[in-house]
């Protein structure tokens, strides 16, 4: 084990890392031997840095020539070739006591659920972007007029989750969902009233840290099959399903 910094010891004990192969300690983050397995591909290894304020870093080396360096674990899951891409913490591994062992079972993950643990806090505090959700509009696509979405419960912010990614979506189905009694035949909101969309700091507010979320476990669902919300449970660690 090479010391090179002292911030970097002070993130795991020396007992914490004593049987973990290939530790460096760098300019605030710890260097740990990573890999994936696949079944066709078999083992991608690389190097996981694990910053002070919990954020993770993989650099693969699965081929001499591989320049892939900055990937997130669940993207350095994806680039190993593995056939069913799963919760990163189980599938990629680090290696202990000359065995593979899954990064969930080891310590190096403790600045990683700290993180998250205090971002989660803000979360339900309405702090930091994602306590709170602006109404959001979806245009119909039979008469060509935007319908509001309120987007205050889970239940609100899947159905404009599902009329958002629907290139078909009509007002008939927002009556069908029982978001809102809305026919194709009544009349659009007026641009002033469309300016005001629910912020707490301003009605007329274009867009702040109080009412735009870029993602927390209000409006991503662990049961839905898009992109944006599979890797938004990746990157997150988290497998409770959602309806």
């Amino acid at each position: 084990m090479a010391v090179e910094n002292g911030a970097a010891a002070a993130l795991f004990s020396e007992e914490e890392l004593r049987d973990v192969s290939g530790v460096r300690l760098g300019d605030g983050f710890v260097e740990v031997t990573c890999g994936c397995t696949s079944a066709r591909y078999g083992d991608a290894v690389g190097r996981l840095r694990v910053f002070a304020s919990g954020e993770l870093e993989v650099s693969c080396e699965c081929t001499p020539g591989c320049t892939e360096d900055k990937l997130s674990p669940a993207a350095f899951e994806k680039h190993s070739g593995r056939e069913t891409a799963g919760k990163w913490q189980n599938t990629v591994w680090a290696v202990v006591k000359g065995d593979k062992v899954a990064l969930s079972k080891t310590g190096l993950l403790r600045h990683y659920h700290s993180k998250n643990k205090k971002l989660r806090s803000r979360s339900a505090n309405g702090s930091g972007g994602n306590g709170r959700h602006r109404d959001e509009f979806v245009r119909c696509s039979g008469c060509g007029k935007e319908r509001r979405f309120r987007l205050r419960t889970k239940e609100e912010c899947r159905l404009h989750h599902d009329a958002a990614a629907r290139h078909d979506w009509t007002c008939k189905d927002m009556d069908a969902a029982a978001a809102g009694r809305v026919r194709c035949e009544d009349e659009e909101e007026r641009a002033s009233r469309k300016a005001s969309r629910g912020c707490a700091r301003a009605a007329a507010c274009k867009g702040c840290v109080r009412c735009v979320c870029f993602g927390c476990e209000t409006c991503r669902f662990a049961g839905c099959g898009c992109q944006t919300c599979v890797d938004f449970y990746r990157n997150h660690g988290t497998t409770t399903t959602n309806s």
